[in-house]
């Protein structure tokens, strides 16, 4: 018998991040899925009166399915800690990290795993970065450093639309990374309960994957497996696990590469907990290995526990 039957779960979502809208899907697609498979389910919808609201539904383990700040950095972890609520899914340090794209970046070098080249720059100093400013010039993307969903991103090939772009991602969590645009394959590989699963390729309708592309069906396109040769399959994968571990994940992620011709996976962001819609990749990847939706949930589930 599954470990959390009879028991009362807490479904965390919506919160007060950028992407509340997605953590709200996410979270009502997970829920319906746990109902299925038979548990007690209530939705909590996070805000700054959380904790008393897990206190009245009585919640004995919670099923984590925010997004971006206050759910996916550590914030809720740390709380869920420290009123001894197990929890699904990565762990304080872990989520702190993988949400800090530019202490991230530092982890992924150390690991030897290729990162693309970048600049960062403090908010305060957005509005005054030139094309000067970037040793490799452009195209560039520009990104903020403390989001996640694309919010906030801008592929920049004019040198009269990077100071807009620097400035706008300013005015989201963190400092203002820009790095090197580097052509390749959108690869993304779900890893869980620290094995990859496998990889997924992502072709959007434009050039650039932002967020519409991620959240509008139809507007891209995924095949899975990925059509790239089965050593390049073999090198991210090993890579996802690599970055997986290396930050100390727990559950399931998805790892986001650009994958060259010669076979480089630079990696671009270890996501904590991954989109769980009908377009997200976790989902697409775990059907692909005769996983179904509610099954995955549940496993997500018995994996719940205490991590500090």
């Amino acid at each position: 018998m599954p470990r959390w039957t009879g028991r009362k779960v807490a479904v965390l979502y919506g919160g007060r991040s950028t992407e509340r809208d997605v953590s709200l899907r996410t979270g009502a697609a997970c829920a319906d899925a746990l109902r299925q498979k038979g548990y007690d389910v209530t939705l909590v919808d996070v805000d700054v009166d959380v904790a008393g609201r897990l206190r009245d539904a009585k919640a004995e383990v919670a099923f984590i399915a925010l997004h971006g700040r206050w759910g996916e950095d550590g914030c809720i972890q740390g709380l869920l800690e420290a009123m001894g609520i197990p929890y699904t899914g990565s762990g304080v340090l872990a989520s702190a990290v993988g949400m800090d794209k530019v202490v991230a970046k530092v982890l992924f070098r150390t690991l030897g795993i290729p990162v693309i080249e970048y600049v960062v720059f403090p908010p305060g100093k957005a509005a005054a970065i030139t094309v000067a400013d970037l040793p490799f010039g452009l195209p560039c993307v520009v990104k903020p450093s403390g989001e996640g969903s694309s919010v906030g991103v801008h592929l920049v090939k004019d040198a009269g639309a990077l100071a807009a772009a620097c400035k706008d991602a300013a005015s989201f969590k963190g400092d203002v990374i820009v790095e090197r645009y580097v052509k390749g394959k959108e690869i993304q590989v779900a890893v869980l309960d620290g094995k990859a699963l496998g990889a997924i390729e992502v072709v959007p309708a434009n050039e650039f994957y932002d967020y519409a592309a991620k959240y509008t069906a139809g507007t891209t396109q995924y095949f899975y497996p990925a059509r790239i040769p089965p050593d390049h399959a073999r090198i991210v994968m090993d890579a996802a696990e690599q970055a997986h571990r290396g930050l100390g994940c727990a559950g399931v992620t998805r790892t986001d590469f650009i994958l060259t011709a010669d076979g480089t996976p630079y990696i671009l962001e270890v996501n904590t907990l991954p989109g769980m819609t009908a377009t997200s990749l976790v989902p697409k990847i775990a059907a692909g290995n005769g996983i179904p939706f509610p099954d995955l949930c549940e496993r997500l589930l018995d994996g719940a526990g205490l991590k500090a």
